[in-house]
């Protein structure tokens, strides 16, 4: 295993070991490093399953085009199954919670998540020199003749079509993966010291955006309020999430939600992407998420949306209970953070909209 010392950014680089092409060669380099060998030779994939200890011939290989993240692979095996090889670009010490997570819940027998096929962990020093360990790759079941979550939502409220079957049973689906990651995962009581480290990174981000959207300043006392709101109920449990949910982390298939990429955040540190947080935090991205495919057609779907977003809400509590979605305080607040954080990504890489947060901002702080 050829090791190098890295940065705050890295990347991955894999090939064969031309003495023992049984062995795939792992080099953890910098983002500027020399390109590494064609990643869908059907050889190197046989031998990175078996440093895997994934069973199965390889008879194809091909690398998906668009993935920005990461780089994904799918191979076919002799006898006829398909998986899918992400190879993580951005690798750090520690356990990825893409694979932490994708393992928990496919031995719990979820059936919303493909099934866990093997993992791929190695050595490296950091910076500093000190040696730890991490995953450079993970294997799954690749779902053929799924549709993306988003492109699913998105062509039916350009075209009006009743989403309100799919949003339930998607909000039914972020139910039952919160309730086997609780039973399966250690879940904490928010402290005092926890409240408050959230209401204050709520502020910075507002901050943050208003600098950028002047026009939020005018929304500052009523957000605020929110934010105060928010930090004075009694917290539920602490637990492990998904952590970025949205459309397009999902793909839908036999009337079937699929939950994929279990990363987080990938601006977030790998420490804050695994700690225990508020399932509401899931909930809120995905009401989010609803608002922005309500306007991907240029904002005549509005009505689309709000039955989108209360249909997901009834499939969660008919799913959870009613007590899932309190405090309604907590899950308010953690809405209009996103709205905030999606104001300030939009005055920076895509002014043209803008207004879909701004408006969401508007909504909520009318409440």
């Amino acid at each position: 295993m050829a090791e190098v010392p890295l940065g705050d950014g890295y990347a991955l680089r894999l090939g064969v070991d031309e003495e023992d092409p049984r062995h795939p060669v792992h080099q953890v380099a910098r983002r500027d490093g020399a390109e590494g060998e064609p990643l869908d030779e059907p050889a190197f994939i046989a031998a990175l399953f078996g440093a895997m200890g994934v069973p199965g011939d390889v008879a194809s290989a091909s690398v998906l085009s668009g993935e920005q993240t990461n780089t994904s692979i799918v191979v076919g095996l002799a006898d006829g199954s398909e998986l899918v090889v992400k190879l993580f670009r951005t690798v750090q010490h520690g356990e990825n919670p893409d694979v932490e997570l994708q393992c928990v819940l496919s031995e719990a027998g979820a059936e919303f998540v493909p099934r866990f096929a093997g993992a791929l962990v190695a050595e490296w020093p950091d910076a500093a020199g000190e040696v730890g360990r991490g995953h450079l790759a993970i294997a799954q079941e690749f779902v053929r003749g799924a549709t993306d979550g988003w492109v699913l939502a998105t062509r039916a409220a350009a075209a009006a079509v009743d989403f309100a079957d799919q949003a339930r049973a998607l909000g039914a689906t972020t139910a039952r993966m919160h309730e086997v990651l609780a039973a399966r995962l250690p879940t904490v009581g928010a402290t005092p010291v926890e409240v408050a480290t959230q209401a204050a990174l709520w502020r910075t981000r507002f901050d943050d955006a208003a600098a950028a959207v002047p026009g939020l300043v005018a929304a500052q006392d009523a957000i605020e309020s929110a934010y105060e709101a928010a930090a004075e109920v009694p917290w539920p449990a602490l637990q492990r999430i998904h952590g970025d949910l949205h459309l397009g982390q999902l793909l839908h298939r036999d009337e079937r939600w699929i939950v994929l990429d279990f990363e987080g955040e990938p601006l977030r540190g790998l420490a804050e992407r695994t700690a225990p947080e508020p399932a509401l935090r899931d909930v809120a991205g995905m009401l989010r998420s609803f608002d922005y495919a309500a306007a991907a057609d240029g904002g005549h779907a509005a009505g689309w949306g709000a039955a989108a977003r209360a249909a997901y809400l009834d499939g969660y509590r008919d799913a959870a209970g009613a007590a899932a979605l309190e405090p309604a305080a907590l899950l308010r607040a953690f809405e209009l953070d996103k709205a905030v954080y999606e104001a300030l990504y939009e005055a920076r890489h895509r002014p043209d909209w803008l207004g879909i947060p701004v408006a969401a901002i508007e909504r909520l702080v009318a409440g």
